[in-house]
């Protein structure tokens, strides 16, 4: 634009020579007023408004030609060059300024005149993103970046995750499940890199995986020209949009784009005999990289770092901070293939940093990098404000993130919705159905080792945030593999964490699977929840129990070998637990049969639901369980739901009943219509402990519409079971008319 300015033609006259008789110039010392001098007469005065007449004529087609050249270079800027590198490839310095060209004195600033600047990046281009994540901690965090690259995104965007097979089943699941329009998601196996990294020691924390950066050349598809690569513990405060179009500043050399290093580690005053690698000046950080890797591949990347990596571990050994002192050292040889971003653009919160030098304005922030080992808790003076812009994303509701990008093509939308009819007195549970929930499985660190015999039985549940005091007693319960799904907000969610993390209890045990059903929607999703938990079990057997209810002292070795004893391996059986129930809170627990049975007898424990719902589990015969010293068969009858242990492969849970209301009997219906045979277990049992109801059971029972709408569902359940298993599911049509 400034150039264009001072390309304009001259006027065809100028009537001053001496700049001291100017009063006013228009950019570039163009005159506009006469001298005072020459206005003290009428005559002159008639001369001056010609003059300026003429003069605004002429300064009027003036910006009207340079808006025209304007707009034609914004087209021209538009169009893609190079392989993909957009506008002026030689528009570009080894240090850039940012927002403003360097060539934009403050003078010049203030002095511009507003005209459009050409687009940065074309409305629907896509933009790449590249991360490194592995294990369960990183797909925690990389969520929170996500979100804040979607909050403020304009583009369609495609991430490429290198993972490990952890990371791959988190984050597939995830995305499979979030939905969001117009972005696109791509896995490649760090198990397939780690050859080309596993000979570099290092020290850092991060392991061999801090390392995998320098593997993008060959981990990423060869036809990919330019990615943006971040580390999972950054949050943008800006559209990624914008940090793209710095890839147009590049020189014809630049291949890579970083932030300066902020704080003095690799000036080596750090601490005494402190030895870094080498680097230029004060280093590079390499958690936010711009990869230009058509030109990397083209100067032979992979050997350039090989090359430099062995030379300076001779002298150094291993790496303190993983890939960036490789990076820094391969700059080191080679300064004239990096472009220097603004420090804005990477404001480094570690122990060490002097990153306040970089920001005077919140307005200044666009991306926050907690690269310290304590993360949050890192020592700042602004650190509250830093945390409160992270903890904004990490607890925002991600379903908001699901919006669409106007004018850009997106992926076809399921019709299913739209043909629900509205008016529908159910409409809002036929809607529950088909709503997908995002699903974020093993929130926390997860480890199981399969037992070698194949009997080994997960307990199975779901629960909502107001049951979370019952982890740590079920976990004292029940000292084998739990699957538990959590029906939760994203606020929700880290409310729990902080809790687990803070259980002494809950630490210990790794065997336990912590899935995410995020919350969507005015009804629990109950069935939905269960199926979640119930298809991330990792044992050939479940425990469908519920959260409220805590397994005897025992009952997971008692179990196990019950599995063998009924040959459940090669027959259709499913065991059922029988539930009692107290309505104290604080409960001396039995440790056996026996002292049950006289808590029974002294009123201190009931038959679960003996008062409110007899037929639940009236059918385990609990006259006949006093004195039963072996399983017996029991038969199928109307409304029956009892808990049960059965092979993982069984039916699913019907995902039609939300809310309160046959969402287990339902299930245990289908697993009689499968002919799996009831067997009662004669020294097994689970208590219930007592709770407010629910917020579901009390619409239930207050809502004459919620009631109506339970009914179509069961009838609606009927017929499909008849369709679906035949004559021999008219029975259960039967015995619901008979009730």
């Amino acid at each position: 634009r400034d150039g264009l300015m001072r390309e304009r033609k001259k006027p065809k006259y100028d009537l001053f020579n001496n700049a001291s008789e100017v009063n006013t110039f228009f950019p570039h010392g163009r005159s506009l007023l006469l001298s005072p001098c020459l206005s003290e007469t009428p005559e002159a005065r008639v001369l001056e408004r010609a003059v300026l007449e003429s003069r605004v004529r002429e300064m009027e087609e003036e910006n009207r030609q340079i808006r025209l050249q304007l707009n034609q270079l914004q087209g021209t800027a538009g169009q893609p060059a190079d392989g993909g590198n957009y506008g002026n490839a030689a528009w570009g310095a080894s240090a850039d300024t940012g927002p403003d060209d360097v060539e934009n004195t403050a003078e010049e600033r203030a002095n511009h005149t507003e005209c459009p600047r050409s687009p940065t990046i074309l409305k629907c281009e896509l933009i790449h993103v590249a991360c490194v994540c592995a294990g369960h901690n990183a797909s925690r965090d990389v969520v929170t970046l996500v979100k804040s690259i979607l909050f403020h995104r304009r583009n369609p965007l495609h991430f490429h995750f290198i993972t490990d097979a952890v990371a791959n089943q988190i984050l597939s699941s995830l995305f499979q499940s979030w939905m969001v329009p117009s972005v696109q998601v791509s896995f490649y196996d760090a198990d397939e890199l780690k050859s080309e990294v596993s000979w570099i020691p290092n020290k850092h924390y991060s392991g061999i995986y801090g390392l995998m950066k320098l593997t993008l050349t060959k981990a990423l598809p060869s036809d990919l020209t330019k990615v943006i690569v971040l580390d999972t513990d950054i949050t943008f405060a800006t559209d990624i949009a914008e940090l793209w179009a710095i890839f147009r500043k590049f020189t014809d050399k630049q291949v890579i784009g970083l932030v300066e290093n902020q704080s003095d580690w690799y000036l080596g005053n750090l601490w005494k005999n402190h030895k870094p690698w080498p680097a230029l000046g004060r280093g590079f950080n390499t958690g936010v990289i711009l990869l230009y890797l058509e030109r990397l591949r083209r100067i032979g990347w992979e050997q350039m770092w090989r090359l430099t990596a062995e030379r300076e571990l001779m002298s150094m050994l291993s790496t303190s901070l993983a890939d960036q002192d490789i990076f820094n050292a391969f700059i080191k040889q080679n300064p004239v293939l990096v472009h220097q971003l603004p420090c804005f653009w990477n404001v480094q919160l570690s122990d060490h940093t002097r990153s306040e030098q970089c920001y005077t304005e919140v307005s200044d922030l666009k991306v926050i990098h907690w690269n310290s080992p304590k993360k949050l808790r890192v020592k700042n003076k602004h650190v509250e404000f830093f945390r409160n812009l992270y903890l904004t994303f990490l607890e925002y509701d991600g379903n908001l993130l699901r919006r669409e990008l106007f004018g850009c093509p997106s992926q076809a939308t399921s019709e299913t919705l739209e043909e629900l009819d509205e008016d529908d007195q159910c409409y809002d549970f036929r809607r529950e159905r088909i709503t997908v929930h995002r699903v974020h499985l093993y929130f926390l660190q997860y480890e199981y080792t399969p037992a070698g015999d194949d009997t080994d039985v997960t307990l199975v549940a779901q629960l909502s945030m107001d049951r979370l005091q019952m982890l740590e007693a079920i976990c004292k319960h029940w000292e084998g593999p739990i699957s538990l799904a959590l029906y939760m907000s994203d606020a929700e969610a880290q409310q729990f964490l902080r809790y687990a993390q803070a259980s002494e209890v809950l630490k210990n045990r790794k065997n336990v699977g912590y899935h995410i059903v995020y919350k969507e929607g005015q009804f629990y999703p109950v069935n939905l929840v269960r199926n979640v938990a119930l298809r991330n079990a990792n044992t050939p057997y479940v425990f469908l129990a519920d959260v409220d209810f805590l397994p005897m002292y025992g009952l997971y070795d008692y179990l196990r070998k019950s599995v063998v004893q009924l040959d459940m391996a090669h027959t259709k059986k499913a065991l059922v637990v029988p539930a009692f129930e107290t309505l104290r809170y604080r409960l001396s627990f039995p440790k056996s049969k026996a002292e049950l049975l006289s808590m029974l007898d002294m009123g201190t424990l009931y038959t679960f639901r003996y008062h409110v719902w007899t037929k639940g589990h009236a059918p385990t015969n609990y006259a006949k369980w006093r004195t039963a010293t072996t399983p017996y068969k029991v038969e199928w009858e109307a409304d029956f739901e009892p808990y049960v242990v059965v092979k993982r492969d069984c039916p699913e849970y019907d995902q039609r009943f939300v809310g309160f209301g046959w969402n287990k009997v339902s299930h245990i219906m289908e697993l009689d219509a499968q002919e799996y045979d009831l067997m009662v277990l004669p020294n097994a049992f689970m208590i219930h402990m007592p709770h407010a109801p629910s917020f579901d059971i009390s619409k239930f029972r207050s809502s004459p519409g919620y009631r109506y709408c339970l009914q179509t569902l069961k009838e609606e359940f009927h017929q499909d079971l008849s369709r679906k298993y035949g004559a021999a599911a008219l029975k259960y049509l039967t015995a619901q008319r008979n009730i």
